[in-house]
């Protein structure tokens, strides 16, 4: 059967279209709980699978050389690092309890899991930057480990069904176990009402103010970093290695130019560092054939519900030893596994006024670490498991 739009200029235009309409889509329930992500990719299967855009073209492979790398530059330039002394011990341990803990078992699963999937070893690290920062996280580090798109695809969905079921818990977690005596008896570590009611916070999800200025400085910024960090990528990594490197390198160089006072000032980076990515992810669904991504999905669900129920147990028990009030526990999980601006809307929602600003400097630690974590997971199962 005949391709209806193959020119590049049918692609770009019908890339744009999709990434509008899935954002125009979030103000209904459905497709809100599905997330933009994963409603890009899945009308992109939708779209290859009905014939209307070709399975591979040269575009998709320019797309994902050019935009993956200042989408993941921009999105980081939020991580502000003064705003570590707003936390104390407890938020900080809490922190890495779930970091630590989604390396450990993502690891140990891995060597069960890794040889049974495609391209297993660099799922395990895509599950790692995922439950460590959110789906931008994911998408760096398979762009880093050179993975497939129909892999990544698959892992996008294995994820949905996973965690969209786990977060519908963990938003309505406060309120059980606020009324949850038994709760209250196994985990006497909590705040006063008192405590939670104090704290000054931005009202979120409010207007944006943007200046075309500073989406052209983001966007010089972004593809600035992309294209040094390649350029010395190259010449100082070995070739099995060089795309990871570049990772980690952008990690790094965004973190360093985020401290810069006129960085700071930048407004607009999430959303769009968010935008960039969705262009890119669009493509994504284009690649994948229905029957093998099928089949590969099953797997990669199984391993990331193992995974998600190890994780958050071990979570569990590391904050419980060291007594850990459990708000801080529900915030830094939320914060790794969606990201933190999410984590605030979990705080605000339980009426925990206080912890807004920390449960959004949680996740956006966590979104930091999550490029590291994730490349150093894949290359220990990878070695772990001889492949």
């Amino acid at each position: 059967m005949k391709t209806l739009i193959t020119s590049t200029e049918g692609l770009i235009f019908v890339v744009f279209i999709m990434v509008a309409f899935s954002l125009w889509l979030q103000r209904f329930k459905v497709f809100k709980s599905l997330g933009p992500v994963l409603t890009v990719v899945v009308i992109g299967i939708i779209l290859s699978n009905t014939h209307v855009v070709p399975i591979s073209h040269d575009f998709y492979s320019a797309l994902s050389t050019y935009c993956v790398q200042a989408s993941i530059c921009i999105c980081l330039l939020s991580m502000n690092m003064t705003e570590l002394k707003k936390l104390n011990r407890q938020p900080v341990i809490a922190l890495i309890s779930a970091i630590f803990s989604v390396c450990v078992i993502a690891i140990i699963l891995g060597i069960i899991f890794a040889p049974r999937i495609t391209e297993g070893w660099k799922c395990a690290g895509m599950f790692v930057g995922t439950y460590t920062g959110g789906t931008p996280n994911l998408t760096a580090i398979a762009t880093g480990l050179d993975c497939s798109r129909a892999t990544l695809a698959a892992a996008n969905a294995a994820d949905y069904v996973v965690s969209t079921p786990l977060m519908v818990f963990l938003f309505a977690a406060p309120a059980l176990m606020k009324a949850s005596k038994r709760w209250g008896k196994l985990w006497p570590y909590q705040f006063t009402e008192e405590e939670l009611s104090d704290g000054d916070h931005e009202p979120l999800m409010s207007d944006k103010k943007w200046s075309i200025k500073d989406i052209a400085w983001l966007l010089t910024i972004g593809f600035g970093v992309a294209f040094i960090t390649t350029a010395i990528a190259k010449n100082i990594f070995p070739e099995t290695f060089w795309k990871a490197g570049r990772l980690l390198l952008v990690t790094t160089f965004a973190i360093g130019l985020a401290q810069l006072k006129p960085v700071k000032k930048l407004r607009g980076n999430l959303d769009l560092g968010l935008f960039i990515s969705l262009c890119f992810l669009a493509t994504i669904g284009f690649a994948v054939n229905l029957q093998e991504f099928i089949g590969s999905a099953f797997m990669m669900t199984l391993y990331v519900f193992c995974m998600l129920v190890g994780c958050l147990l071990l979570h569990f028990v590391i904050c419980r030893i060291f007594k850990i009030k459990y708000e801080y526990v529900l915030l830094s999980m939320v914060g790794c596994i969606v990201d933190g601006p999410t984590a605030s809307l979990t705080a605000a929602g339980a009426q925990w006024k206080s912890l807004i600003n920390v449960g959004l400097i949680m996740g956006v630690i966590a979104g930091a670490c999550g490029n590291y974590v994730g490349i150093f997971v894949a290359y220990a199962v990878r070695a772990l498991c001889g492949l």
